[in-house]
């Protein structure tokens, strides 16, 4: 399993799926905090709750993932027991509205960007491009990420055919990342000098 996305649906419309419309209001923050402890409770992280309404059915998109400790994917076979649970849970809450919904449960895509501190955590080891305020843009690969910032060990750019070179470590601050996000890589992630303590074991190829 890599980290792309892992996705599974629950639908309890009745109808089949339809086109879905965001919603933006405080019926998805009351199902965050309803799902959080059993998401927690499984050793997961809520990442994100949103809603979106298809016609008279509601869909309810529900994003987990692995502790930022943790590195690797969450698997299938996780999505469907976490949807499971959830499931129950929503088909037992007694303030939910009288709309049916289908559940949606997935794990955030490699493409995703790189917009908080466990982001970065969870991407310890892989290669990332680097915006960044006031300086040279980076690209390189995440070596350890700490309170105010992470440390890359730069790609050098070299002809083509050959192996790419690695510069000095360096160390950005968050507060000079104006964004980032990582790159996909086909071959097997080499670490280099990746702080491995407390990592959880990968479910990379």
């Amino acid at each position: 399993m890599t980290n792309a996305e892992a996705t599974t649906s629950t639908d309890r419309t009745g109808t089949g799926k339809a086109e879905a419309a965001p919603v933006h209001n405080l019926e998805a923050e009351r199902l965050y905090a309803l799902l959080e402890p059993a998401v927690q409770a499984n050793r997961l992280y809520l990442e994100d709750v949103s809603i979106h309404i298809a016609g008279a059915n509601r869909v309810v998109h529900v994003v987990v993932d692995l502790p930022q400790e943790e590195s690797g994917g969450v698997g299938l076979d996780v999505i469907a027991e976490i949807s499971k649970t959830l499931s129950d849970i929503l088909d037992n809450d007694p303030s939910t509205d009288s709309r049916p919904y289908e559940l949606e449960v997935s794990s955030p895509g490699v493409g995703r960007p790189l917009t908080e501190e466990r982001h970065w955590h969870r991407a310890r080891g892989r290669m990332v491009n680097v915006n960044v305020l006031q300086g040279e843009n980076v690209t390189g690969r995440i070596q350890s990420v700490h309170e105010d910032g992470v440390t890359l060990v730069p790609e050098i750019a070299v002809k083509k055919g050959m192996k790419p070179k690695q510069g000095e470590s360096i160390k950005l601050p968050f507060d000079r990342i104006r964004s980032g996000k990582v790159e996909i890589e086909f071959s097997h992630l080499e670490e280099v000098g990746l702080e491995n303590e407390h990592n959880g074991p990968s479910e990379e190829a």
